[in-house]
């Protein structure tokens, strides 16, 4: 399979030195990568960095003699398969929003016609100016996609949003827009992820394993194929996927609130978050002391979210929940499917050697109404394009098209 070729343009400023990190790691995965660097990025950068780093030569002028003649920015410009800029100027921006070409990022930027990803980084009171923001837009309406600034403490001293995105949001912005297929477009897709955690006192909380690595696979892939995506999450140490709605929530009640307000706008909801099916009665006001040799606490259930929504669900709607077990995983599984009005459970044994809590791979068996399906191991990754790939199939039975 040819590589993908990723063309990344750097601007002049501090934030240049980032885009060694971007370039690297996108080296790493794979990726043929070519630096086009401005006259002013090389004040902050050297492009032998970028050679080192990427393989490939550095383009700076657009009449460098030291390339073999082939009009390089336009060949460039037809290789690509993606665009990124990062870090991208203010003055790169409005050159990007207006047509200008009078280097060589501007015109292999002009000249290309693959998708294009920019990531600003500038000053606060740059960023901020109605003339940025207006040139911001005007990309945006000509498809340019835009990779939002972070905010803190900046190189100026100042401190407020111009920060670059991290290099991690950079990349995920990337996986997405590699996605040329976009099936799910159109669609509006829920996915819960990660724990909850349900309080005993001020001190302590009761909660699971759960890492949320396979519901945040779910959502990015959903949202590679082209879904407008909500990830309602519990609590997590992973980074949140961009181009997406993120609801954060700790509680298995916030959960359902969550989800349940969404109730009328999904197609596609997949439940793979590990919710606590119980709670604590009355959650003390004050830390519990230790007392004696036992502790008794009284829990209730909590409200089942899976069986709500199979309950709440249209017929133009498609419902996946997710069941571990440590035993008799297919007869589980089977009621689970028939209890709770799923349309596909996806189940995994938690004694699996590529299984569980907190890898970054998954062995599962799918269950539909029609049959059951064991999957071989696979990175949860590849195994959230597997089950999204399975539910647009279960929603083109349902409807007849997925328009």
């Amino acid at each position: 399979m040819n590589k993908k070729t990723i063309v990344l343009g750097v601007c002049g400023g501090i934030a240049a030195y980032k885009s060694a990190q971007l370039a690297s790691s996108l080296y790493k995965k794979g990726y043929d990568v070519h630096v086009i660097m401005t006259k002013n990025a090389t004040e902050f950068i050297t492009p032998m960095t970028f050679e080192t780093l990427t393989h490939n030569r550095v383009s700076v002028g657009t009449f460098d003699r030291n390339f073999q003649y082939d009009v390089n920015h336009i060949s460039l410009a037809k290789r690509a398969d993606l665009f990124v800029v990062a870090p991208a100027s203010a003055n790169c921006i409005a050159k990007f929003a207006h047509g200008l070409a009078d280097d060589m990022l501007t015109t292999t930027f002009l000249a290309a016609s693959c998708p294009k990803l920019i990531a600003p980084a500038m000053n606060t009171g740059m960023l901020n100016n109605l003339i940025t923001q207006h040139n911001i837009e005007i990309c945006k309406e000509y498809g340019m996609t835009f990779v939002e600034s972070d905010s803190g403490y900046l190189a100026c001293g100042d401190i407020g949003k111009g920060r670059l995105a991290e290099i991690e949001d950079i990349e995920d912005a990337i996986e997405s827009l590699l996605v040329k297929d976009k099936p799910l477009k159109g669609m509006k897709v829920v996915v819960t992820a990660g724990p909850t955690q349900e309080d005993l006192d001020p001190v302590r909380f009761m909660t699971n394993h759960s890492s949320g690595k396979m519901g945040y696979a779910v959502a990015r892939a959903a949202r590679n194929l082209g879904a407008d995506v909500t990830l309602v999450t519990g609590p997590v140490s992973l980074k949140k996927p961009v181009f997406m709605d993120v609801v954060e929530v700790r509680t298995a009640i916030q959960m359902f609130e969550a989800v349940e307000a969404l109730k009328d706008e999904y197609d596609i909801l997949v439940k793979s978050a590990a919710v606590s099916d119980y709670r604590v009665e009355r959650v003390s006001d004050h830390k519990m002391k230790k007392q004696g040799n036992q502790l008794t606490i009284d829990f209730v259930t909590n409200p089942d979210i899976l069986a709500h929504m199979g309950q709440l669900k249209k017929a133009h709607q498609v419902v996946c929940g997710f069941a571990m077990e440590t035993q008799d995983l297919v007869e589980n599984a089977t009621k689970k499917l028939v209890n709770k009005g799923a349309d596909l459970i996806v189940a995994n044994q938690l004694n699996e050697d590529a299984a569980g809590f907190k890898k970054d791979t998954n062995v599962v068996t799918m269950l539909t109404g029609e049959g059951v399906t064991k999957l071989d191991v696979m990175s949860k990754e590849a195994l959230g394009y597997e089950i999204m790939n399975r539910l647009l199939q279960i929603l083109v039975k349902k409807r007849g098209t997925v328009c």
